[in-house]
């Protein structure tokens, strides 16, 4: 393998040092996009469970006697 002059060494050097501060600023702004998307499915959870109960609640009041429900759509 040839030898290469301490300046071509010096330029791949600083390359590589700055691809490598760019990979971690990538990183970062990954990390904190998936933490948001974490956040954000949590609170969209919440909210249906909260939708959920809200339509259980709502099908007892309407339905208080189990007879008086209609019957399923395939009948």
């Amino acid at each position: 393998m040839p030898e290469l002059p301490f300046g071509s060494l010096q330029a791949r050097l600083e390359e590589l040092e700055t691809r490598f501060a760019f990979q971690e600023q990538a990183l970062a702004e990954l990390s904190e996009a998936l933490a948001e998307s974490r956040l954000e499915t949590a609170r969209m959870a919440e909210r249906l469970e909260r939708a959920l109960a809200d339509l259980r609640q709502l099908r007892t009041l309407l339905y208080a006697d189990p007879g008086a429900e209609p019957p399923p759509p395939h009948y």
